[in-house]
């Protein structure tokens, strides 16, 4: 049985303001305080989204494995230094409330000027420019990674040994065996208070790396530095935050599950217990082939929107370095001040289910007909009010 897939988009001459009603819509602000304001200013720097100029195409992205890409590739996006958008600032025409808002969609941009980093940052230049630096790394001695049942460890190595290490296939020099793998995914300063920033971590590269500025200035969440090994792959999750996926060397092949479809992603959390999307055990996960199945492939260059909510599993084809850009897409007051990773539920949504977990404790003082039947009442009235008929 085939998994489905989403739409493949086969859009020509696709407008910036085409791309911002279609991919990245704006939210009205204090939707979590249930203030009403007016319609903020657009992304990026004081106007659309992709610069002067409309982008050159919509097309479909290759087929990889059991199913045909469906993510969005957008080739010729420029950054900053665009024309205002003259109505972009007014309050939304009375029809669009957020009660309908247009759902953003992943897609790959293309031709985004990144700096120099995409041609400077090999294994030499990164272990010379970023030197000893000590480094907190994941160590793999399978490729599927699997943070629920942690079959990694992690350890402690300077950044240029590290590096040196991430891009050979065989080791001479390992902690368990050697073919390890490493992943490395940069930190605060003091991960518990401290926000992962390239710019404080890694100073020195930062100045190679150009940042898309799509997002206001105060909408940064934080910049994380990742390195791969060849073959790895990071288990499937969702980021409460919108998210640029940098790809600066190397090739990955990300597979994306619309929000709508968690019901057969067999959640812990935030992270999925089905480690290998591409050949499931359908015996344990028999749900899982009902999820609709998004690809897409990166290269040096590329980067992909994933917006929040959106399940992501990325694997890495080649070696590869990445910068992975959060911003909030909602209100500040929205988030979990305590959060330094970005993938702590909202406040509301946290204490949502807190309330939930109480009424499940009373429930459990009935008998099991009565529990039962109150709670298939609870799950239609959740239904009833909370769930939106304005997604895919």
């Amino acid at each position: 049985m085939a998994q489905p897939t989403g739409p493949v988009a086969r859009l020509s001459g696709i407008s910036r303001e085409r791309f911002r009603q279609d991919i990245y819509p704006l939210v009205r602000p204090g939707v979590c305080s249930g203030r009403d304001p007016a319609w903020p200013a657009p992304l990026g720097a004081g106007g659309p989204l992709l610069g002067a100029g409309a982008a050159p195409g919509l097309r479909q992205l290759p087929r990889s494995g059991l199913t045909s890409c469906s993510a969005l590739e957008i080739a010729g996006c420029p950054g900053a230094g665009v024309p205002s958008d003259p109505g972009a600032g007014a309050a939304p025409p009375p029809s669009r409330q957020l009660a309908s808002p247009v759902p953003r969609k992943p897609a790959v941009l293309k031709g985004i000027d990144l700096g120099t980093c995409t041609t400077k940052w090999t294994v030499d230049y990164l272990s010379q420019t970023a030197g000893s630096k000590e480094v907190k790394i994941h160590v793999s001695t399978v490729p599927q990674m699997d943070f629920l049942s942690k079959n990694f460890v992690y350890r402690t190595l300077p950044f240029d040994v590290f590096v040196r290490r991430a891009a050979e296939v065989k080791h001479n020099e390992y902690f368990i065996s050697e073919d390890e793998k490493y992943y490395l995914r940069s930190l605060g300063e003091d991960p518990r208070k401290d926000i992962a920033d390239i710019r404080k971590q890694f100073p020195s590269l930062a100045e190679d790396i150009q940042i898309p500025e799509y997002f206001e200035k105060e909408q940064f969440f934080s910049s994380v530095f990742r390195i791969s090994s060849a073959g790895l792959q990071l288990w499937t999750h969702y980021d409460i935050m919108d998210n640029f996926l940098i790809q600066i060397t190397g090739k990955k092949r990300v597979i994306l599950y619309n929000p709508r479809d968690a019901p057969y992603l067999y959640l812990a959390g935030t992270k999925s217990e089905v480690l290998n999307v591409d050949n499931p055990d359908l015996e344990k996960y028999p749900l899982f082939m009902k999820a609709r199945r998004y690809e897409c492939s990166l290269e040096a260059g590329d980067v992909l929107f994933i917006p929040a909510l959106w399940f992501h599993n990325v694997i890495s084809e080649e070696f590869g370095v990445g910068v992975n850009v959060f911003w909030k897409h909602l209100p500040s007051e929205c988030y979990d001040k305590t959060d330094t990773y970005g993938n702590k539920d909202p406040t509301a949504a946290s204490r949502a289910v807190q309330v939930l977990d109480r009424a499940l404790k009373t429930l459990e003082e009935l008998p099991e007909e009565y529990r039962d039947f109150y709670a298939r009442r609870m799950v239609l009235r959740i239904q009833e009010k909370a769930y939106s008929t304005n997604y895919e």
